[in-house]
């Protein structure tokens, strides 16, 4: 099983490289909002509650996917209510079952992530969608979270997705699934 973790910054593009990704390979996504999003809906972002309940469910995720040997996409931006132990705990879950994590990092440049921020497709999605808030984070020293280790590393603003997804394909020897991820398939 391989966990393809693609993490950066807002606006660097990560749900567009992982969903070029995902097409590619027909991996499931497990994008970060889908956590959030649940749990933020009945806890506050950042509240006590919040930050267990979201990161018990990637973890439980991640453990399921691997012990089922069924690779993953997974985006991340770290942020500092995510636990400090977050990545080791990934790793560890994830080896457990003699799956392996590839660490992808999207950059981009300050003036870019200005520019993508408020693509009107980031406030429909409920994304941070404000260069005002963007830059207000930027000033009080961004994300206080331990830099995580990556095996690839691909400037967005240079790389476009398709390009990036095929660089991660060759990167980690990516072979795809033989038909895609359904949510719902049909009853035989």
């Amino acid at each position: 099983m391989r966990l393809v973790f693609i993490f950066g910054p807002a606006a660097c593009g990560k749900l567009t490289v992982a969903k070029a990704l995902a097409v590619r390979t027909n991996y499931p996504l497990f994008h970060n909002h889908l956590a959030l999003d649940a749990v933020a809906a009945v806890f506050p972002f950042g509240s006590a509650p919040f930050v267990r309940l979201r990161h018990l469910y990637w973890l439980a995720m991640f453990e399921e996917a691997a012990r089922e040997d069924r690779p993953l996409i997974f985006t991340f931006a770290p942020e500092n209510t995510v636990p400090s132990g977050f990545i080791e705990e990934t790793k560890a879950v994830v080896e457990r079952h003699g799956g392996e994590v590839c660490f992808v990092e999207l950059t981009v440049s300050p003036e870019e992530q200005d520019r993508r921020v408020e693509n009107p497709d980031r406030k429909a999605s409920n994304k941070l969608h404000s260069v005002e808030v963007l830059r207000k984070f930027r000033a009080a020293g961004g994300p206080a979270y331990r830099p995580i280790p990556a095996d690839l590393v691909i400037d967005t603003e240079a790389t476009p997705p398709d390009a990036a997804a095929e660089r991660i394909i060759e990167a980690f020897g990516l072979a795809p699934l033989a038909s895609p991820h359904v949510m719902y398939p049909d009853p035989e």
